[in-house]
């Protein structure tokens, strides 16, 4: 039996880390970390996969080595950007970084490199005389993630996610800058945004959209986590908008690229150890793109493109056999549960109504045939919020209260969701142990799922009423 293609990229050699997105000529081209997760890496390398559609990847393979001698300033190859100059010459700029080269307090420096490709980014020439390291005033281990733009001004902008020398630990974070005429003699300027708020603000980008400017970056101070900030002008003052964050903590490290007027943003589904929902989160996973919508006010919501959600092709909600009409349970909770069990990869589309005073609803997936086990995206008027649940939690011992009650979610995985009465939109894009569930095409939530690999789909109510609207189960073909 032949198997649809997988939804989300991931490198037969490793994993996806942080996504260094690129648009030409119609064309994304997503350079990204691999991580190979080796005993004895060999350094971190770009690779580079290209995608038309936003839906077939095509992986390029290698595309910036790592330096070719165990003292090579670049033996890691970290996260940078590419830009093409007026003369049509690519430009990358990337993050050198070796653990045995070391700053004056003890730890490896982080070096802005430049390289460049004259035959349309097919190979890169080092140019390792442009090295440029962090001036005084700032922590030479911590000056990484360059990122290039053209300002208004006309000259090239560089920003970098970096560390003052001085000031509360947690708190010395900047957003720095460095200024260019020709993208190889740069010098400092005044940081873009220097908030005092986090260890540093990773990854960071700048891009304007129809009369607003946008600062994304990503932290893992107060929580591990892509936000954004929204200004009229690069130089400030940058507000933070009611709903600052793209996603929740499993999507890391996105930054955006643009086409047609539409704006993209490519990030990574962090895995957990040892494949298990209550695993610690490791460092990179696989590819997961999703698309900003630019509301009248500025602010961002964001959702699996179109074109994603449009190769799901086959119906399925037939066989699935999921029953639509009222479900109430005003004082307490009722459930409805497919016949049938969800297929490894599909697209489920559900619309309910709510009744005012409603206080949970949600999905249940990979749900057992009473509801009582599986992954539950809960919704809750009352709070605000969406939250991505499972049961059983965890057990510290045999007694029925040694269940973990008390931990009521999976706690880095929720979002803030506006719930009011009336109709709502439930997507779940799943394949195999990753999902990307989406609440009214406005507020996504992405997660691996691993201790639960197969079960039903379910609708669930508590100490409210709703109407099942509308279930539809698309798969691709193969």
């Amino acid at each position: 039996m032949h198997t649809p293609p997988p939804v989300f990229f991931r490198p037969e050699a490793g994993w996806v880390g942080d996504v260094i997105p690129y648009a030409e000529d119609g064309r994304f081209h997503l350079f990204y970390l691999l991580d190979r997760r080796a005993e004895n890496p060999a350094g971190m390398p770009w690779h580079r996969v290209t995608t038309d559609d936003l839906v077939t990847f095509i992986d390029a393979g290698l595309a910036l080595p790592t330096g070719t001698s165990p003292d090579s300033h670049d033996h890691n190859c970290y996260t940078g950007s590419v830009v093409r100059d007026d003369a049509g010459v690519h430009h990358l700029f990337y993050t050198a970084q070796n653990p045995v080269i070391r700053g004056a307090d003890g730890q490896p420096l982080q070096r802005v490199a430049h390289a460049t490709s004259t035959n349309g980014m097919a190979t890169w020439t080092k140019h390792p005389e442009h090295t440029v390291g962090a001036p005084a005033g700032y922590e030479s281990a911590d000056w990484r993630d360059p990122f290039v733009f053209r300002h208004p001004d006309g000259r090239w902008h560089l920003l970098l996610a970096a560390r003052h020398t001085g000031g509360a630990e947690r708190r010395r974070g900047t957003v720095a800058r460095l200024v260019s005429d020709d993208l190889v003699t740069w010098a400092i300027a005044d940081p873009i945004w220097d908030p005092r708020r986090y260890v540093t603000q990773e990854c960071p980008e700048v891009f304007e959209w129809n009369g607003w400017w946008y600062l994304v970056y990503s932290e893992f101070s107060d929580r591990f986590v892509t936000r954004y900030r929204m200004a009229r002008s690069p130089e400030g003052p940058w507000l933070a908008p009611a709903q600052d964050t793209l996603d929740g903590r499993a999507w890391y490290a996105a930054k955006s690229a643009a086409r047609n007027g539409r704006r993209f943003f490519f990030g990574w589904i962090a895995t957990r150890e040892g494949h298990r929902d209550d695993g610690a989160w490791l460092w990179a996973g696989t590819l997961s793109i999703l698309e900003a919508t630019q509301q009248p006010d500025g602010t961002l919501t964001m959702a699996p493109a179109p074109e994603l959600l449009a190769s799901f092709t086959q119906d399925h909600a037939a066989q699935l056999g999921l029953t639509k009409g009222p479900l109430t349970a005003l004082d307490g909770y009722a459930c409805v549960v497919s016949e049938n069990e969800l297929p490894q990869q599909f697209h489920a589309r559900v619309v309910v109504d709510i009744e005012e005073g409603t206080r949970e609803f949600g999905l249940l997936l990979r749900c057992s045939a009473d509801g009582d086990t599986g992954y539950v995206l809960r919704l809750e008027p009352h709070a605000g919020r969406m939250v991505l649940d499972r049961w059983p939690r965890r057990s510290t011992g045999p007694a029925q209260w040694q269940i973990s009650g008390d931990v009521p979610q999976i706690l880095e995985l929720e979002r803030p969701a506006h719930l009011a009465p009336g109709r709502h939109v439930l997507d779940a894009v799943v394949d195999g142990d990753l999902a990307v569930l989406t609440l009214d095409g406005v507020v996504t939530l992405s997660t691996p799922l691993y201790d639960h690999s197969c079960g039903r789909l379910g609708l669930f109510v508590s100490d409210g009423r709703l109407e099942v609207v509308e279930v539809n189960l698309t798969q691709r073909p193969a």
